[in-house]
């Protein structure tokens, strides 16, 4: 029963047996048409049959080896690589249907080949994870004929497996290369000069010739008799934590990824300049309660321990509570920190609502508050409509468009950093955000 129910007769064996019931039709009319047409179903059926038992010889005619990452990065695209053996003593045409996971949605790509004995062919292609999590490829399976393309047979190969989804490493990777080599002079990474002096004490030791005045410490001075500095080291190593928003307002998509997808590989390639930096990174998440409180550090594990952390973060649908937000901080946050805050304010009644709060953390660190453009009314604000429907459309855009810059400039005009940028941008904006407050000695 397996063997009927995995047998398929092929579209050139149709075509073979009509023409032959098409010339006994004919032969009512020409006799001498009988002998070939009966000479020709005969050698039809025989030749149907050897090429069953030539499918059929073996029970793994073919061998499948699937070449994936043990981590699939989160929007990037990542090459899936099929390897396909012959294990039969014949050659054999095939085509290949991949166990593609459901998410990908693709049910009419297939490959195809015709393969000789013991040799291989190896096949890829392209999937982009849309969300963070696991996927699931299915057993694949094969229809395979001989050279003589009269019969087919249905043979499913067991590669079933499950991969995580992840954070996108591939960013990271290019974005450390575009700020820590020569790239980033073209990339739009900024460079900046360092502006000021941000130091911190190291010690009090005698004057000499060339020490500056301003550092003359006067109390040690007049207990020694001898003219003493305080000598100050640069400071290096700041504290930086991502706060990250997971209320209802990160939900939106763009390009199949949600705001809070966008602000993870952010957060993820960010974490990692800084630490590359000297810096010293921590991780915040909350939404109407708070969620994940990594302390900032700067060992080796960190970026291990962040990637983790973000690994399970979902969106959670509710409104966040940033007086909550402010207490932890206060709470938890004990040196002046910069704090960048990725979040999204559709309305002026909602930045008004956590603007209080977020001016009393900016009077004790550094905020940075990160907003999202919407980027499909970006473009529909650009088009030029030619219908009263898109004219509407297109004035629509444009004040929602507006609304996002007010929101930003009343933040700014408040005293707090911000960044408004469309989600696509979001890395490259916030590294320069963070390289200009290092620049500027802000931290």
């Amino acid at each position: 029963m397996k063997v009927i129910r995995n047998i398929y007769l092929s579209r050139l064996f149709f075509l073979l047996f009509f023409a032959g019931v098409l010339l006994f039709a004919l032969s009512s009319v020409a006799e001498w048409l009988l002998y070939p047409a009966q000479i020709g179903l005969l050698s039809l059926i025989g030749l149907t049959l050897i090429d069953a038992i030539l499918v059929f010889s073996s029970t793994s005619p073919v061998a499948l080896k699937r070449q994936v990452n043990e981590r699939l990065n989160l929007g990037d695209k990542n090459t899936v690589k099929l390897e396909v053996l012959n294990t039969t003593n014949q050659p054999i045409s095939f085509r290949l249907y991949e166990g593609f996971p459901v998410e990908m949605q693709e049910r009419k790509l297939f490959f195809s080949a015709i393969i000789a004995s013991g040799k291989k062919r190896v096949f890829s292609y392209e999937y982009i994870p849309k969300q963070r999590g696991t996927v699931q490829f299915n057993d694949a399976f094969f229809i395979i004929s001989s050279l003589f393309h009269l019969v087919m047979r249905r043979h499913e190969v067991p590669s079933s497996q499950t991969i995580g989804v992840y954070p996108s490493v591939l960013q990271l990777k290019k974005y450390e290369l575009l700020v820590f080599h020569q790239q980033k002079i073209n990339s739009g990474i900024k460079r900046l000069r360092r502006l000021g002096n941000n130091s911190e004490f190291e010690q009090i030791k005698d004057y000499v010739q060339g020490d500056e005045v301003k550092t003359i410490n006067w109390k040690a001075t007049s207990r020694t008799a001898n003219l003493m500095v305080n000598k100050y080291q640069e400071e290096k190593s700041q504290s930086v934590f991502c706060v990250l928003d997971k209320s209802r307002s990160m939900q939106m998509e763009f390009e199949g990824l949600s705001l809070l997808d966008y602000s993870i590989n952010s957060i993820l390639v960010l974490s990692n300049i800084m630490l590359r930096n000297g810096d010293k990174t921590g991780l915040i998440t909350f939404s109407d309660k708070m969620g994940i409180q990594l302390p900032a550090e700067k060992s080796k594990g960190q970026m291990r321990f962040i990637m983790e952390a973000l690994y399970n973060q979902k969106t959670e649908f509710k409104e966040p509570n940033y007086e909550l937000l402010y207490q932890t901080i206060r709470r938890t946050v004990k040196t002046r920190s910069l704090i960048v805050l990725f979040t999204n304010f559709e309305t002026e009644a909602a930045m008004n609502r956590a603007l209080p709060v977020l001016r009393k953390i900016n009077q004790k660190h550094v905020l940075v508050t990160v907003l999202f453009q919407n980027s499909d009314l970006e473009t529909l604000a650009l088009q030029k409509p030619e219908s009263m429907r898109e004219i509407y459309q297109t004035i629509v855009a444009e004040q929602m468009s507006e609304l996002k810059s007010k929101i930003a400039f009343q933040l700014k005009q408040n005293g707090i950093q911000t960044v408004l940028t469309l989600p696509e941008n979001l890395s490259l904006q916030s590294i320069n955000k963070y390289l200009e407050l290092k620049a500027k000695g802000m931290l």
